[in-house]
């Protein structure tokens, strides 16, 4: 593929930990702790996780160095569960209120991920956005199961309360950004009514069925979802945004590597055809040469999502 076609018709912290059992008036609050995350150098960092796949040991210091802003982690409520959440935001509370953009991350069961998610927060952060990313229920020492696709897309929505909660955030304006799953997550919170501005993704799978098509993939589609066999066209209509596009009804920025080998970028292509073709307000990005996380693009990517959000904040 060449080129990208682009077409948009378009505070220090002072709490160590903090318990919230209630809120004034009586209404429950949805967080049960708050506190800084202390982030490790990058030598542990890459022990770790895997950050190397993520970014340079220059780019994760300087963003761990960065004393306008803090990383939290948070634990909340969502449909009973405790799970867990990461937030950026600006060290200083100021009279303004950050918009916010709720990242929602890629792949299946994760643990402690957040220096691998560090340095894009930093890129997000600097432009003047909060993040905020759910890791999903059995994460991160969060609890319930992951079923990558059905009740954990509560916990994305479960997010939306939380913003009218901490500081300096602004749940008028609200974005929705991530990749391959993530992708996936972000089309069902839209479908489902998440009350965002605009969204964002890149690498995102838009067609479960056919990511699934090979027999490697069929043997893992079954380790997720063990009843995948009986329920392959239930479990993927409801992950599939080609399935219902008519419900994506958001300015919406798609973004593909042009050799993505774990996503093909047709993917993206088509739902934004279809997307186009109901006159929704959609833009695309394909990058040749890029793979699925845009790893040779990963700034520019990030970029165009932060213009994309800039141009659709509200007043």
């Amino acid at each position: 593929m060449k080129g990208f076609v682009r077409n948009v018709t378009a505070v220090v912290i002072l709490m160590l930990s903090l318990n919230v059992p209630a809120m004034a008036g009586g209404a429950t609050s949805s967080i049960i702790e708050r506190k800084n995350y202390p982030l490790p150098t990058w030598t542990d960092a890459v022990e770790r996780t895997d950050l190397q796949k993520y970014a340079t040991e220059n780019e994760y210091v300087l963003a761990a160095k960065d004393s306008r802003f803090v990383l939290e982690k948070i634990r909340y409520r969502s449909d009973g569960l405790a799970v867990v959440a990461l937030l950026c935001r600006a060290a200083t509370v100021g009279a303004a209120k950050q918009p916010v953009i709720v990242f929602n991350r890629g792949s299946f069961v994760r643990k402690d991920i957040a220096p691998e998610l560090l340095p894009m927060f930093h890129r997000l952060a600097s432009a003047g956005f909060a993040v905020i990313a759910p890791m999903y229920r059995g994460s991160d020492g969060g609890e319930g199961r992951d079923e990558m696709g059905r009740d954990d897309v509560n916990d994305v929505m479960n997010v939306a309360p939380l913003l009218a909660e901490i500081e300096a955030l602004d749940p008028d304006n609200v974005f929705l950004y991530r990749e391959s799953r993530g992708g996936m997550m972000v089309f069902q919170a839209i479908r489902d009514g998440f009350a965002a501005r605009a969204a964002a993704t890149f690498g995102a799978f838009t067609d479960l069925d056919e990511l699934f098509a090979t027999g490697t993939r069929t043997k893992m589609a079954s380790k997720i979802w063990p009843d995948f066999s009986q329920r392959r066209g239930e479990i993927a209509f409801r992950r599939s945004a080609m399935s219902w596009p008519e419900k994506l009804r958001l300015p919406l920025l798609l973004m593909h590597g042009g050799k993505d080998l774990d996503v093909s970028p047709t993917q993206t292509l088509r739902l934004a055809h279809a997307l186009a073709k109901a006159g929704n307000d959609v833009g695309v990005s394909i990058f040749p040469g890029d793979n699925h996380r845009l790893s040779t693009n990963r700034v520019e990517r990030d970029r165009q999502a932060v213009e994309f959000f800039r141009a659709r904040i509200g007043k």
